[in-house]
């Protein structure tokens, strides 16, 4: 019944069949193939809430799953299958080129087919997909009503994470359900890795609409073939023309050379990046030069560093490295790298999440002012054992 994989195999009608589902059954569909070609019971599919807490049931109507201290939690935190009860119902990551989209659960005989990873790797991609024709999987994921401002941030986001033989990278925004300009974009290429990260003046629906005009001036100068001075240029163009000098953006533009790790730098307003090297962490100061929307014709000049195999660095939003516990400590000062320390050891994207939590939990209960992004970017270099991926401790 299993079978090997192969073209005349049970894997390849399964991967067939799924690639045909329509994008709002791609899940049931799954399901329905586990049963029939694999023997499987129980099989759903759980997907990671917004604020990246809870694993929301997408087959069955019991209660969500918290990511920690549970066996679906364990295995989307570490990525690697967890099985349970005595090794009949088996957890699998499903995972997209570093970005965490879920977990497939499922109770199969004698530990399933020898396809059962290369199914989660399909469903996935599968998943990734069908999420940009259908709002099936949007709806699911929110365990709370998405305020406009942060529909339109989410809308205007990447992959909330991204792995390549040089990097890891991962984002997080916060309050999730409600943010509103605070963002990060980047892109790939073959020979760079451009990342930004911004916060748009104000709140709610005008702050997340400044944010979306720089955004999108940015992404347009880049797909022109602009460098990051092109993108920055054009983007405070595009703001003081819409705003006159009257609302601004804070961004922190960087482009990664992934053949040597050089990194050039535009520090054009709030977000401040750190790094940890060898256990020690340390804040990379730039020169500051204008918020994009200033006066519309800034010339911007790019600072640079290099980053080594095993470095780790993190970007943060003034939300966080402004913000101040009830006790008046400033959380850039202390609660910062003290989250950096306790999460060195973790991938980006787990750290990521860890490091959102601690940020909130710094405010002892008490609601952040501000929002907040959290950006996480650990550097193997292209020369680099590929194995070594996270930071060194």
């Amino acid at each position: 019944m299993h079978g090997a994989r192969g073209d005349d195999g049970p894997f390849e009608a399964v991967r067939k069949a799924i690639w045909a589902a329509p994008p709002n059954d791609v899940i049931a569909v799954a399901a329905d193939l586990l049963d029939r070609h694999a023997g499987g019971a129980d099989t759903e599919v759980l997907m990671i809430d917004y604020r990246q807490t809870f694993l929301v049931r997408t087959l069955s109507t019991g209660d969500d799953v918290p990511v920690d201290n549970t066996a679906p939690g364990r295995a989307f935190a570490s990525q690697r299958t967890v099985q349970e009860d005595g090794g009949g119902l088996a957890h699998l990551p499903l995972t997209v080129k570093g970005e965490r989209i879920g977990i497939l659960s499922v109770r199969l005989p004698d530990g399933g087919p020898p396809w059962l990873d290369d199914f989660a790797g399909v469903l996935a991609r599968a998943l990734k997909i069908a999420d940009e024709a259908t709002d099936l999987y949007r709806r699911l994921r929110r365990r709370t009503r998405l305020t406009l401002a942060a529909e339109m941030q989410w809308d205007l986001l990447p992959a909330p994470a991204y792995r390549a033989s040089e990097l890891c990278f991962a984002g997080q925004l916060e309050p999730a359900y409600a943010v509103w300009g605070d963002a990060f974009d980047w892109a790939t290429s073959a020979d760079r890795f451009t990342l930004t990260v911004s916060n748009g003046m104000g709140s709610g629906t005008e702050s997340a609409e400044l944010t979306h005009l720089a955004i999108s001036a940015l992404r347009n100068a880049r797909r022109s073939g602009g460098d990051i001075v092109e993108q920055a240029e054009l983007a405070d163009e595009a703001v003081f023309g819409r705003y006159r000098g009257e609302r601004l953006v804070d961004a922190l533009l960087l482009e990664f050379e992934l053949t040597d790790g050089r990194v050039r730098v535009i520090d054009a307003g709030s977000p401040v990046i750190s790094r940890m090297r060898d256990g020690a962490t340390e804040r990379i100061a730039f020169e500051a030069q204008m918020p994009l929307g200033m006066f519309g014709d800034t010339r911007y000049v790019p600072q640079e560093f290099a980053v080594e195999p095993g470095d780790r660095l993190v970007i943060v939003s003034d939300g966080v490295h402004g913000a101040r516990s009830p006790a008046g400590v400033l959380y850039g000062d202390a609660g910062l790298p003290q989250a950096m320390r306790a999460t060195r050891l973790q991938d980006p994207p787990e750290a990521v999440r860890t490091m959102i939590r601690h940020y909130v939990g710094f405010h002892g209960g008490t609601e952040p002012s501000d929002d907040a992004v959290i950006v996480c970017v650990d550097w193997t270099g292209r020369d680099a054992d590929a194995g070594k991926t996270g930071p060194q401790a």
